[in-house]
């Protein structure tokens, strides 16, 4: 139960229609997801696996992207590990800051895996609920950007406590990096074929901290799942991106976001896929609009031939925003296969 397009750019075999799936694209501008949200809240619909699975569901079913995602978040890992985890109207907020003194509240890996099996179980549910045409992957966030959220108790801007909390990254790397992969383990238990490793926060180290903070952990986590993990960061260059490359040749792929040249890229990169990266902003524009800047960003794939485009998964730079207009996510599906078919 697997869609051969994706299964296609994960082994790298030529063809002429790229699979497409957006970062949030089960979200807050669905329709479907706002029926259901006007019912449960966000933790309801992340930890119920039945909840979880009819989110994923949906833009799959009503715009037919070939890969659906686990419903779910990346900071529960930080909820299991103790910190707590709530959703307000201006974002998710912790418990409490990861720092020195509070490293020692910090559960211990096995006590805190069991808090994440709601995963294992959305998983199995949403690839039942999926067609069998349909792939499934999972996902979770990186060690620096969970590292980030630890230690600001939410998304700040800078990343200035991060940045200077080097002995105690040091000491966290390990706690997190062995949670993950129990993480990951779950995820892939349930059925997804392969787990995205979402870094936003990455993208604001410099070249030199990203080789030393990002890198090695990356690394690990890779090579305890051979052609399993994907990576994703928001805001990283392609000269980090070409890193993450050269230094993991057991990825199973690698995303980009708009800024990024995706063909040259895609041409420098010998492992799996390489995703993306429409600018998520343009699917504001009107129709006609919108069509001439889709136009635009696909003209130089549509000059590579299927060899030159190989590993190409076709989506966004980052996530679909709130309030985008959904006949421009169909649009764009719509597009796509018909200028690739």
């Amino acid at each position: 139960m697997a869609n051969l397009r994706f299964q296609n750019s994960l082994r790298r075999i030529a063809q002429k229609t790229p699979p497409i799936w957006m970062m949030r694209q089960a979200g807050r501008y669905h329709k479907h997801y706002q029926n259901l949200r006007s019912k449960y809240s966000f933790m309801e619909l992340c930890k119920e696996p039945e909840l979880a699975a009819e989110v994923a569901f949906g833009p799959v079913d009503e715009f037919g992207f070939d890969v659906s995602i686990l419903f779910s978040d990346l900071l529960f890992p930080l909820e299991a590990l103790g910190q707590g985890l709530e959703y307000t109207d201006s974002g998710p907020r912790l418990g409490w800051n990861l720092t020195e003194e509070t490293f020692k509240d910090l559960r211990s890996v096995e006590e805190a895996i069991p808090h994440l099996e709601f995963q294992k179980r959305a998983v199995e549910l949403t690839r039942e609920r999926l067609p069998k045409d349909r792939s499934l992957i999972g996902f979770v966030g990186g060690p620096w950007t969970l590292f980030c959220y630890a230690t600001a108790g939410k998304h700040e801007g800078g990343l200035k406590i991060a940045k200077k909390s080097i002995s105690l990254r040091e000491k966290t790397f390990p706690i997190l990096i062995g949670l993950l992969k129990k993480n990951i383990q779950l995820q892939l238990d349930g059925g997804a074929e392969v787990i995205m490793l979402f870094d936003t926060a990455a993208g604001e180290l410099s070249l030199p901290d990203f080789n030393e903070i990002i890198l090695p952990g990356i690394k690990e986590l890779a090579e305890s799942f051979p052609g399993k993990l994907g990576y994703y960061s928001k805001g990283t260059t392609e000269k980090q991106s070409k890193k993450v490359i050269e230094s993991i040749p057991g990825l199973a792929g690698i995303g980009a976001d708009h800024r990024v040249d995706l063909q040259e890229l895609m041409q420098s990169n010998p492992l799996g896929f390489t995703q993306g990266n429409f600018d998520q902003s343009l699917l504001f524009l009107d129709k006609s609009d919108f069509l001439k800047a889709l136009s635009k960003y696909l003209a130089p794939f549509q000059n590579l031939s299927p060899e030159e485009r190989i590993g190409w998964v076709c989506g966004l730079g980052h996530g679909v925003l709130p309030g985008t207009p959904e006949y421009n996510v169909k649009t764009f599906v719509e597009t796509v296969r018909r200028e690739f078919s």
